[in-house]
């Protein structure tokens, strides 16, 4: 090891080494200093490496002496452990990802990702435990100024299952508040009247895109969700029993509807690719969208632009349901496959007027029944005062 040599601020020195990255030697500065009785000597830098002067390291050198800097051991381990809590900081970026990662490609990830926009931008690089009430409500405001309620609760929700995926995986910790929900008064009942069924099926007989056209066929006569259509396999229907299975619908357990005879129909006559899928979409995997197919058949049929062909579909066939006046509520839900009987209550009302109906024409028979009863009871009295009459006169 070369020689000190001392420089002209106290405590400052320097060692002749080979220069890095070039010719010739360079300094290489240490400082000397006391600090709780103890002579602590460091190396604070290289004279061409680290444009490191006399000055700076004595300037370095004040900072030991008065705790207002590190050592470099000290700075080493101090920047090891910055590096080892980001790794192991469970953000709302970060969590995002292992979520979506593990759900795979599912239904809804097309509108999680444009509302996971609005949450990056608040939170994404913070963990659950720094959001504080505030925060949310200050993003619930700012968005309903520009959004419709429903965009709103989606964007909300999408934050709490965030955390609760977190959470449940040991990943974070959870809020220690309650998130609040905007509310929502859009339960829309989307119905077709017969003309604008007639033309719908119209449209679908003629378009050539047998795909899209049976898919919608099934959505009628089943009720089934896009989603559930999306991943319906050719395993999943017990043409023997007449039932099909339904593939976690709304992200809950295994279900099963019956395989009426026109759903039968259309499978029976379906054309079958190599792949699992009965709609298979690109390279014969799940299909995720069918937008651009449907809509051209509801525009051929001249439906409201705003009538949605999978959701609206799925309306219609609970309304037609309902209306009949000869499925329960209870039924009706087992159809739907609604975990709550809330959700099938908005097509009670159309269950009620058919009632309703019904009770009216009772009435109404049951009212011609006694008028008729009664007509003839005055008739029958009036002949048999006559004869009471004719009696007493002979």
């Amino acid at each position: 090891m070369s020689k000190r040599i001392k420089t002209n601020y106290p405590g400052v020195f320097y060692r002749k080494a080979r220069r890095i990255g070039g010719r010739g030697t360079e300094r290489v500065y240490y400082i000397v200093f006391k600090k709780n009785g103890k002579v602590h000597e460091e190396k604070v830098g290289r004279q061409y490496a680290d444009a490191m002067t006399p000055a700076q390291a004595a300037h370095m050198r004040s900072g030991r002496i008065e705790g207002k800097r590190l050592s470099p051991k000290e700075l080493r381990e101090l920047q090891e452990r910055q590096r080892w809590a980001a790794a192991n900081k469970w953000t709302i970026d970060r969590l995002w990802d292992n979520y979506r990662r593990q759900r795979g490609d599912y239904s809804t990830l097309r509108t999680d990702k444009s509302n996971y926009k609005h949450l990056k931008r608040k939170f994404g690089d913070k963990e659950p435990k720094e959001i504080i009430q505030r925060d949310v409500d200050l993003l619930r405001l700012s968005l309903s100024r520009r959004k419709k309620p429903q965009t709103v609760k989606h964007v909300l929700q999408l934050l709490k299952r965030i955390i609760n995926f977190g959470v449940n995986k040991g990943m974070c910790k959870g809020l220690n508040f309650k998130i609040e929900m905007p509310k929502v008064h859009n339960l829309k009942t989307e119905d077709l009247t017969r003309g604008q069924l007639r033309r719908l099926f119209e449209a679908i007989d003629k378009d050539e895109d047998i795909q899209a056209a049976n898919i919608l066929r099934m959505a009628l006569f089943t009720g089934m969700r896009r989603g559930e259509l999306f991943k319906l396999r050719w395993d999943d229907i017990d043409f023997e029993r007449g039932f099909i299975r339904l593939r976690a619908p709304k992200g809950g357990p295994d279900q099963r509807i019956p395989l009426n005879e026109e759903a039968r129909g259309i499978l029976e006559n379906h054309p079958r690719s190599d792949g699992p899928y009965i709609f298979p979409g690109r390279d014969g995997r799940q299909r995720t969208e069918m937008r651009g197919p449907v809509n051209r058949i509801r525009n051929r049929a001249k439906l409201p632009e705003d009538f949605r062909p999978f959701h609206g579909l799925r309306h219609v066939y609970a309304s037609m349901m309902a209306s009949s006046g000869q499925v329960d509520m209870y039924t009706l839900q087992k159809l739907l496959t609604h975990k709550s009987p809330q959700m099938t209550q908005r097509y009670a009302h159309l269950r009620d007027e058919t009632l309703k109906r019904a009770s009216d024409l009772a009435g109404s028979l049951v009212a011609e029944a006694v008028k008729g009863k009664k007509k003839q009871n005055i008739v029958r009295r009036g002949k048999d005062k006559d004869k009471q009459l004719s009696l007493f006169q002979g």
